[in-house]
């Protein structure tokens, strides 16, 4: 059970890292990596139902490939933590007295004094010795905790949400301007996802707008130079 907050009506920041973290990744992506297939296919002058097959393909495979990916990745990170809960479990188990001097430990080095941090591990340890390991010892917390499904559903439809934002642009533009169109319309969504991000964690707006932006820029510029350096759709 999560501890109760101190104030519950404005909960911290961290609370929002798990789906925060997928759904910035997803919607970036989908952004920048859609975009920049459409403008490296358009530089190379294909037809419009060229680069509305290639740029749908593109969110197609994006989002199936980002739930896959967060999906395993996290998975792993769970298992992870799955496994070093259970070797603290059978350490408590087996050595329970080398557990809390290991605890009272981790408690000196914080700053307690060798009495307080004994009396802390000896109170924590009776109330729940596996979760104060937990906590205090590996470093995890339930608003860190890994989220698998969680993790994949959001970033793969952060992505196709995303992703239909430059191929919309590019099915909309006159035939001549689809670069320019994809180019204006991709960079103020990533301006705004930037600064959605930034106010949703806090961060601050400028720099992480910035941020956001300049990459994406970057990789559009690369793709649509591999385009026209090959002479072929990329």
């Amino acid at each position: 059970m999560p501890a109760s907050s101190a104030h519950p009506d404005d909960p911290h920041y961290l609370l929002r890292s798990g789906w925060l973290r997928a759904a910035v990744l997803g919607a970036n992506d989908g952004i920048v990596s859609v975009a920049s297939l459409i403008v490296g296919v358009a530089a190379v002058g294909s037809s419009s139902d060229a680069i509305a097959i290639a740029g749908l393909a593109a969110l197609t495979a994006g989002a199936m490939s980002m739930a896959a990916g967060e999906y395993v990745s996290v998975s792993s990170q769970s298992d992870t933590e799955r496994a070093d809960i259970a070797r603290e479990r059978e350490a408590l188990a087996a050595t329970p007295e080398a557990e809390l001097e290991e605890l009272t430990a981790i408690y000196r080095e914080r700053g307690l004094s060798a009495e307080t941090a004994r009396l802390v591990a000896a109170e924590l340890t009776a109330k729940d010795a596996l979760g104060a390991h937990v906590r205090d010892e590996l470093g995890l917390s339930e608003a860190h905790a890994a989220k698998p499904l969680q993790a994949a559903f959001v970033s793969a439809a952060t992505f196709s949400a995303a992703a239909a934002v430059p191929l919309l642009a590019a099915l909309a533009a006159p035939a001549g301007s689809i670069i320019p169109v994809v180019l204006v319309v991709t960079l103020v969504a990533l301006a705004v996802l930037g600064a959605l991000g930034a106010r949703a964690g806090a961060a601050p707006l400028l720099r992480a707008t910035l941020r956001v932006v300049f990459w994406g820029a970057f990789a559009m510029a690369v793709t649509a130079g591999v385009g026209l350096l090959f002479g072929v759709s990329v």
